[in-house]
């Protein structure tokens, strides 16, 4: 991200392609002794010994006299329906003398993507009781390799887990990180806590600090509220008004010599803002989501000096003043009111702006100008209703102009804090998918949470909602989400890290097939943050997959690496292909940030695409020509399938330069 002002080629207007601690409710659920699951419940196999003998129900009747065996060949599998998502803890597998050697214990919600609880390469067959963790509907045994000539066969294969009380309750406080601000408060004591945690977050770019400053509503005076990395400062009304700062929430970039293109992974939502002296300043570059903003003045989006910045984001918001671009690089403002704008570098976009200016003149002055936003959900986000918390769920909007509670409260529906889980830093995958599938929606408490299953998200209307930049690790090369072809599920505010074993994907949309139509309600990712590298050695092969059709793309950083901690961001050791790729078609994205990948940035599949503002550097360190050309001419930063009939890509801007000597 360190760019200077030599470095861009950008595309603007519309490129078409036509190719061939909080008061909540608790619960206290107890654990439910262990119980059998599958017995005579519905069992598939994927082949028998014999026509009309051997059954797959015969290795679930609990009967040691009868069995299931298969054909002579790899793999072969048996799987047991469990008629709901349970939490497995634990699987007997009875073998006759075919046995495996080889295989895996794996569950899923869907019979169709799987997630590994157990994996041997060294079986000998008999008795054997595993002691797993997980949970979905389905579990099945699936062999690669025989211990026999025959095939595989199972006297019983028995699955245990816990049912009989509510385990995983909904509700509960929101953690020690959200830091909540009443008007009571003197604002001595809220500005001495919030430069604490300034003090702190200021330069922890790589830090392991997430946090939230709450306001509840009310008036406060006489702040200059300054956001570190991974803090979040929020109003907890339903709408901006709810909570007034007569005062400034200001990023610099002092700690960075003035210069701002560092200063990623923090935002401001849901306050009304008067500033000291009429202009507050919001200067950042990337995955810094300045959401729901009533300012009253102007709002700078450069650093004091006007030292570089390099790419931002403002939805949602009411300016009363100027958008004061100055030395900002690029930006998306999307459905918004501004009094006017002034300035521009390369490549500034408005999509749905009320004052907007005219886009007409592109490249002189480097405006692109969309009247209309086709179609937009606007983010989930906490407030509190008077009497507990809740998270507000906005309507879908079609062809919409300006912020959508200018006229009165945005519409939407209301969630009660009861109805999700709240995970906290150390709970365990299995427990998130336990409180999934139990119908609840799920918040992030600020912090890091490492986990070693992939978290499925089967439930339409699911809220995934991330708090003060919650972090998703996935361990031993698994998805860290994956949500199922199902209408409107919400995935927000999340930062998924790419642990240090290669993972296929980190958020996964739909499963590879899927066909149905979503339009009338899409699901959609929002301020979702996805990094290979920079924190530890992170190997991801593409960052965001989208399989559905009509997902909205509301905002997304996917960045490998350019710098960070020592070791990390390496050509060899931060391994990531693509930061998207679109297999749904009809998918729409406003804000695309994807950068230094290490071959196509961007691969669209699907037909109907469009985006609105594309912001990305190709990879600073390919060690040679071959290591980046190999079978191709270079990667294009964004490649549009042969087979595509219709596309289109607004404001598009890309950037070359490579920090090593290429022979």
């Amino acid at each position: 991200m360190r760019r200077s002002p030599w470095r861009l080629a950008a595309i603007g207007g519309l490129v078409t392609a036509m190719v061939a601690g909080f008061t909540a409710i608790t619960g206290t659920g107890a654990s439910a002794a262990e119980v059998l699951l599958s017995q005579g419940k519905p069992a598939t196999a994927s082949s028998t010994e014999a026509a009309g003998a051997y059954q797959a129900a015969e290795a679930v009747d609990g009967n040691t006299g009868t069995r299931w065996a298969s054909a002579f060949s790899d793999p072969q599998w048996l799987q047991v329906d469990l008629g709901s998502s349970q939490a497995i803890t634990r699987v007997e597998l009875n073998w006759e003398t075919a046995a495996a050697k080889a295989f895996q214990i794996q569950v899923s919600d869907n019979a169709s993507t799987w997630t590994n609880v157990y994996s041997t390469t060294t079986a000998t067959g008999g008795n054997q009781s595993l002691t797993v963790s997980g949970t979905g509907r389905y579990v099945r045994m699936y062999g690669t390799q025989r211990t026999t000539g025959y095939g595989y066969s199972l006297w019983e294969f028995k699955v245990f887990g816990e049912t009989g009380g509510p385990s995983v309750p909904g509700g509960g406080a929101l953690g020690a990180n959200v830091v909540v601000f009443d008007p009571s408060m003197s604002s001595a004591s809220i500005q001495a806590r919030a430069d604490e945690i300034f003090r702190q977050q200021e330069t922890a770019q790589f830090g392991t600090g997430r946090y939230v400053l709450a306001f509840r509503p009310g008036t406060y005076n006489n702040l200059n509220i300054q956001v570190g990395f991974y803090t979040s400062v929020v109003g907890l009304g339903q709408n901006p008004q709810d909570v007034r700062i007569n005062g400034d929430i200001t990023v610099d970039a002092g700690w960075f010599q003035g210069n701002a293109t560092q200063n990623f992974w923090r935002s401001t939502e849901n306050l009304s803002v008067y500033p000291v002296n009429g202009t507050n300043r919001w200067a950042v570059s990337q995955a810094a989501p300045f959401r729901r903003m009533d300012i009253h003045g102007d709002l700078n989006l450069a650093p004091n000096g006007y030292g570089w910045a390099s790419g931002g984001y403002v939805a949602d918001s009411r300016i009363s003043g100027t958008l004061g671009q100055y030395s900002q690089q690029q930006w998306l403002t999307r459905n918004s009111s501004i009094a006017s704008n002034t300035n521009a570098v390369w490549n500034q976009a408005f999509v749905g702006v009320q004052g907007a200016p005219s886009g007409a003149g592109f490249p002189n002055p480097p405006y692109t100008t969309i009247a209309n936003t086709p179609v937009i959900r606007e983010k989930p986000y906490l407030y509190h209703t008077g009497s507990d918390y809740a998270v507000f769920v906005p309507s879908l909007r079609t062809n919409s102009v300006g912020a959508s509670w200018v006229n009165g409260n945005t519409p939407g529906t209301s969630i009660p804090l009861s109805q999700f889980y709240v995970a906290k830093p150390g709970d365990s995958a299995a427990t998130i998918n336990a409180a999934l599938a139990s119908g609840l929606n799920l918040i992030f408490q600020p912090g890091i949470y490492r986990i070693n299953q992939t978290i499925n998200v089967n439930r339409a209307n699911t809220v995934v909602l991330g708090l003060g930049y919650a972090t998703v690790i996935p361990e031993n090369g698994v998805t860290a989400m994956q949500v199922a072809d199902v209408d409107g599920v919400k995935v927000a505010g999340i930062l998924f890290d790419a642990g240090t074993t290669l993972s296929p994907n980190l958020l996964v949309m739909g499963q590879a097939g899927s066909t149905a139509n979503h339009a009338a309600n899409p699901s959609s990712v929002q301020d979702v943050f996805l990094r290979v590298g920079g924190y530890i050695a992170g190997k991801a092969t593409n960052s965001l997959l989208v399989n559905s059709n009509n997902v909205i793309i509301d905002h997304i950083w996917a960045w490998r690496a350019d710098h960070g901690n020592a070791g990390t961001y390496n050509w060899d050791t931060a391994i990531g292909d693509h930061g998207l790729i679109v297999n749904g078609n009809d998918v729409t994205a406003y804000g695309l940030f994807v950068e230094h990948y290490q071959k196509y940035q961007v691969i669209w599949n699907g037909n109907g695409g469009r985006t609105y503002f594309f912001q990305n550097e190709m990879p600073y360190d390919p060690p040679t020509q071959a290591a980046w050309r190999t079978g191709a001419e270079g990667y294009a930063a964004y490649k549009v399938a042969d087979s595509v009939n219709t596309h289109e890509a607004w404001a598009m801007g890309s950037y070359c330069y490579f920090n090593v000597v290429l022979e």
